[in-house]
């Protein structure tokens, strides 16, 4: 087999990543990249991170997003804005590109999108085009940036998203007048909010006369206090300005976002959102999430060129003379720095595998999520158990439909959106939590990439600085939900059957795959033995009678999350090295002398990749299975499978090497494309 000439290109990622065919993502991108490797890079090496105050030179990096197209990207084109449809690929993708260089810029650039996004979510048309309007870049006007006001100070900080100190009362509501709010609330760990003049903050009723909870939006110039805050003391992210603001402001109730009604209850007149906080982050978190996931993974991707210079030139001006191995090779000469290397890369493109999954389903799904909304108005069925009830019947419908071959499954879903709408809203709702729960595996990950380059991995003038993007990790597991919140989630949609019954279709995909080698193998194998132990559980009880598969026991469902998250690694990379090893051919940038070697190493990559996974898979479903002593029948079918699985992964170790050869080779530009 050829081995790796060159590192991969824009070529390459556009085929993988699904968006070769959009100038206008590719356009963003590149604009992307200029800021990232340019300014920003700039800054971080001008020692920009040493401060938690945010300065003017950190001031002039909005400036740069704003004339890269980075501030409008949310926007929609009529309103300012330049990505026609969804845009959640776009999102990951300028996340990515920021996130090589320096996680806070890339937190800093998609702030004011998360401050945006409950209104682009869920506000009322008047809204939303009012606000896109507002955040449009405007030399008269200057620039209005967002911020999102969730988070509580302590001790709520945090902790759950369904606590909120913030509350909402009636300042004064004159007959046939909109009625007057006083919004007090406190937040903490806010971004964006040294230059926020717009938030969206979650609060609670304190007056009988409003139900539940909200959001509603406030401005710099409304009546009352809007403080900004005093910055908070962080060790990571300090391309991004975190304050704890405190707001004390009177608005109008047309600022409740999503509009309202108002009802008479127990006697009164009462204001009623449309919805609750809950609902709205819910559909703003489903999203964001994606985008976060993606920032861990594209740093180990982003530490793969320094590593390689580093290993190579480590003894060099020493006693190594030019021409021999040690010259030339450096630590690349030894097996272990070239196979922790390809465990490194491999773990990076399977964590960007799944996060940009996640984001081209969710711009699939958006769509459908319209279209089965308009259906359901005209219907009359409103939201939570009606809804619920009302679309049981497509999930039947929907394993009809996947029983049918590739053409009539394409013509149903086409014809059919309400089932195409549960097989999407399924899916999407499982890659969400899955890439963002993959960024604590990521973290680890970074760990190893620091390691890998000695003691200089612990320095400030580190190429690619590395130990800022290891401790920058840290943080981004934790934004929007720690990994037991991801965990939550994912182990309530992974049992979802509208979810289930699409496992056995990824699987034999997978096995189809003649191309795929050991990575298809083992990534088909990965899903086998999650499915698997899922059905086992399902409805076993242990000793003390005590279901095995429910909410609070974490040790079980939790667990299941892990293994999951391991297989859609693994096997959304698998899927993207077939799209490559499909499409590559025909694009005049990749189709030539070094295709083969390309594509073959990208296919002994995805067998890394997902012996990896498959060793994490097999060991985790083990401890479930032999931990809580099932069946004797149930334990031998579970034998035989993990043996054919791990049986799968003979030659493996040959493939690795071979990947640690490219490792060795592969041709790297002379320097670094910005700066230490």
């Amino acid at each position: 087999m050829e081995l790796l000439k060159t590192l991969p290109n824009d070529a390459v990622r556009q085929i993988m990543w699904k968006y070769s065919e959009r100038f206008d993502i590719q356009m963003l991108v590149q604009n992307t990249r200029n800021v990232a490797r340019g300014p920003v890079a700039r800054l971080v090496a001008n020692g920009g991170r040493s401060s938690h105050e945010w300065t003017k030179e950190k001031d002039e990096l909005l400036k740069m997003f704003d004339e890269a197209g980075i501030t409008v990207a949310a926007l929609d084109p009529e309103n300012g804005g330049f990505i026609e449809g969804p845009k959640n690929l776009a999102f990951a993708l300028m996340a990515a590109e920021l996130a090589w260089v320096d996680g806070g810029a890339a937190t800093c650039s998609l702030a004011t999108n998360l401050g945006f996004a409950p209104i682009h979510e869920k506000g009322t048309p008047e809204q939303a085009t009012h606000y896109q309007k507002q955040l449009v870049p405007s030399a008269e006007k200057g620039t209005r940036r967002a911020a999102f006001v969730l988070t509580e100070p302590l001790p709520f900080v945090g902790v759950d998203t369904g606590v909120l100190a913030g509350r909402i009362r009636i300042a004064e509501w004159n007959e046939g007048e909109e009625p007057i709010l006083e919004v007090d609330k406190r937040g903490r760990f806010i971004t964006n909010m040294a230059f926020a003049t717009i938030v969206t903050a979650a609060v609670q009723s304190d007056d009988s006369r409003i139900k539940g909870s909200c959001m509603v939006i406030l401005e710099k110039d409304d009546e009352g206090l809007f403080d900004n805050g005093a910055p908070c003391k962080k060790l990571v992210h300090q391309l991004s300005s975190t304050r704890d603001p405190n707001f004390k402001l009177r608005v109008p109730a047309s600022r409740i976002i999503g509009g309202y009604t108002i009802q008479e209850i127990d006697g009164q007149k009462t204001i009623v959102p449309n919805f609750d906080h809950g609902n709205i982050i819910e559909s703003v978190f489903k999203r964001t999430r994606v985008t976060v996931g993606v920032m861990t993974p594209v740093k180990l991707l982003s530490a793969v060129e320094p590593i390689i210079r580093y290993q190579r030139t480590r003894f060099r001006g020493g006693d190594a003379a030019e021409g021999t191995v040690r010259y030339d090779l450096g630590l690349q000469s030894k097996e272990d720095a070239l196979h922790r290397l390809a465990d490194v890369w491999a773990m990076g493109e399977a964590g960007m595998s799944l996060a940009m999954a996640a984001a081209k389903a969710y711009d699939d799904f958006d769509p459908t999520e319209k279209e089965k909304i308009a259906i359901f108005k005209e219907k009359g069925i409103g939201g939570g158990r009606a809804e619920l009830k009302a679309l049981r019947p497509y999930i039947k419908r929907a394993e009809e439909v996947l029983r049918l071959d590739s053409e009539q499954r394409k013509q149903a879903l086409d014809n059919e959106p309400l089932t195409r709408y549960v097989l999407q809203e399924a899916y999407a709702n499982v890659l969400c939590p899955a890439c963002k729960l993959m960024c604590g595996i990521q973290t680890n990950a970074m760990r190893e990439a620091v390691a890998l380059m000695g003691g200089y991995g612990l320095t400030e003038d580190c190429p690619g600085f590395l130990f800022y993007k290891w401790t920058d990790a840290q943080l981004e597991s934790t934004y929007e939900g720690p990994e037991c919140v991801q965990r939550r989630h994912l182990s309530l949609t992974m049992s979802n059957k509208a979810f289930l019954i699409q496992m056995p279709h990824w699987i034999k995909a997978l096995e189809d795959m003649t191309d795929g080698g050991i990575g298809a193998k083992l990534a088909a194998y990965a899903f086998k033995l999650w499915l698997f132990t899922m059905n086992a559980i399902s409805d076993k009880r242990d000793k003390d009678n005590k279901p095995l598969y429910t909410g609070t026991r974490h040790g079980v469902t939790f667990t299941m999350t892990d293994i999951l998250t391991w297989a859609l690694g693994a096997g959304c990379f698998v899927r993207d090295v077939a799209t490559l090893r499909r499409e590559a051919p025909n694009n005049p940038e990749l189709a030539n002398e070094g295709l083969q070697g390309l594509l073959d190493f990208y296919t002994d990559l995805t067998a890394v990749a997902s012996t990896r996974a498959i060793g994490e898979v097999s060991r985790l479903c083990a401890e479930i299975l032999y931990g809580y002593a099932l069946d004797s029948q149930t334990m031998a079918d579970f034998a035989q499978l993990r043996t054919e699985a791990e049986s799968a992964m003979s030659g493996a170790r040959f493939v690795k090497e071979r990947v640690a050869e490219s490792l060795s080779k592969v041709m790297i530009p002379e320097a670094l494309d910005y700066p230490m």
